[in-house]
């Protein structure tokens, strides 16, 4: 009984503990392949096409609704993340585990609906454009759920510069750096390694969709990855 109580009292101390952030960002790298993945997924789109829509201007049917969908998910998703780092501890193993986790799970239940065929699974390009494919507001809204996870955990370990998801922000910030040319900027190098490993990470994404026909295949594969990622915050050296 002491051994048992002795073991759920060490787990809970080394959940409770605040990792060591200092070499985090390797990890946070591994979520811009995961947004580079996902990007070669299911459609996300953001204001423009809302914008595009509402003007009907957009030629696929109903785009603004899915645009929509994204940003409203990724507000929400984004609120909610950003409590439970609040509620359990901004850079505790414990918080960064089980935000991992909620994200893996989005990633898994989005490849299991497709792969079981509960929605469709069809790339833009071959969607009808006269019947749009409602079904597919659920994977956008778990994909866009589990992306703002990504960028709360970027924003809880203090790497502003990689915020995971978004590319845009990365090279303007990338590009106004004034030291951008000098030949020591941890945050500069971080910024590139970042917008390549989103790249590389949508252009397998490209292949793999192209290859299969099919994109659970990459939604399990980002899915691994992640999982990964909450056994790697598990085993991460604590202050």
């Amino acid at each position: 009984m002491d051994h048992e109580k002795g073991t759920l009292g060490g787990l809970s101390m080394s959940l409770k503990a605040e990792i060591e952030s200092q070499y985090a960002h390797h990890l946070l790298f591994a979520c811009c392949l995961i947004s580079g993945l996902m990007d070669s997924t299911i459609y996300r789109g953001n204001t423009i096409f809302v914008g595009l829509g509402a003007s009907s201007q957009n030629p696929q049917p109903y785009g603004w609704a899915r645009s929509l969908t994204s940003i409203g998910s990724f507000i929400l998703g984004s609120f909610l993340f950003a409590q439970l780092h609040r509620v359990l501890g901004a850079r505790r193993r414990g918080s960064l585990m089980l935000s991992f986790l909620v994200q893996a799970c989005l990633i898994t239940l989005t490849a299991g609906l497709v792969e079981g065929g509960a929605i469709s699974s069809a790339l833009d390009g071959k969607i009808s454009r006269v019947i749009p494919p409602w079904d597919q507001e659920v994977p956008i809204v778990l994909l866009s759920l589990q992306s703002a996870g990504q960028i709360v955990a970027s924003r809880s370990l203090g790497f502003n510069e990689i915020p995971t998801v978004v590319i845009t922000s990365l090279l303007c910030d990338l590009m106004s750096d004034p030291k951008l040319f000098l030949l020591r900027n941890d945050k500069r190098d971080r910024r590139i390694i970042a917008f390549v490993l989103t790249i590389v990470g949508a252009i397998i994404g490209g292949w793999v969709t192209k290859a299969t026909g099919a994109i659970s295949p990459v939604l399990w594969l980002s899915a691994g990855i992640k999982m990964l990622l909450v056994l790697a915050w598990g085993f991460w050296k604590a202050k």
